[in-house]
């Protein structure tokens, strides 16, 4: 496996991040993978490698670079209180609706850059905070992102205009959500709306809670991580970057 650190140029500076891709001649599928709130760790590393020795170039961005560079918290930052909530706070905030699609177009434009990331559709996974950026990069770049995934994604579905749901008409991928069970972030009626917003969308999705599995589940260190859920979600992943990207 070839890991590299890279800089990806976008319409607000330089963001940081990480190549991973097979040692193989030939070019691959490209995947853009999105922590959760974080940041770059070696349990997300550990995640996209994993992807990636499945057939895929992927590309793992500090979606937060505005703010700081990895590690992003000088603290856990599941413990919770005044501290975490303010640093959360800070790093959240440059990322609007409208940044996140500028970064988007950025990070799908230089996976298309390399030679070793095949010309055909991409796909992008986001986890936690990042579920949603998933869907806006799926529609700023809809000619290019093939498909797109989002793992215990967090307010996909709400009243506010800026909703992720709200972009489903600009987009062409095919769409995976696995939502994680009592989450505040999205409750049970958040699902629901988003899955009666899917249908009247349209196009080719699933959207499945998993029994069992907390706000999380996915990530290797996190307190609640489910083996058994993790391991069901990244064959969901990579099964779905085989059919839409292959």
């Amino acid at each position: 496996m070839i890991e590299q650190e890279v800089e990806i140029p976008t319409p607000d500076g330089n963001a940081d991040g990480w190549f991973i891709r097979p040692d193989a001649e030939g070019a691959l599928p490209g995947v853009i993978f999105l922590t959760d709130i974080g940041g770059i760790r070696a349990a997300n590393l550990e995640m996209a490698a994993r992807i990636a020795a499945e057939g895929f170039s992927v590309l793992v961005p500090n979606v937060f670079y505005r703010t700081r560079r990895p590690p992003i918290w000088d603290h856990d930052f599941r413990t919770g209180g005044d501290r975490s909530a303010a640093w959360m706070a800070e790093i959240r905030g440059p990322l609007t609706p409208e940044a996140q699609e500028r970064d988007g177009g950025a990070l799908v434009d230089f996976l298309a850059g390399h030679g070793f990331v095949s010309r055909g559709p991409m796909g992008v996974a986001g986890y936690c905070f990042t579920g949603g950026m998933a869907l806006r990069i799926a529609a700023a770049r809809p000619e290019r992102v093939g498909a797109a995934a989002s793992f215990h994604g967090v307010r996909l579905w709400s009243d506010d205009p800026a909703s992720p749901h709200r972009l489903l008409p600009r987009i062409l991928a095919r769409l995976y959500f696995g939502h994680a069970v009592e989450d505040r972030a999205m409750p049970e009626e958040s699902v629901r709306g988003l899955e009666q917003a899917l249908e009247a969308w349209g196009g080719k999705y699933e959207s499945e809670t998993y029994e069992g599995a907390f706000h999380s589940w996915t990530v290797p260190d996190s307190p609640i991580y489910n083996k058994a859920a993790a391991d069901r979600a990244f064959e969901k992943v990579t099964g779905l970057f085989a059919a839409a990207l292959g």
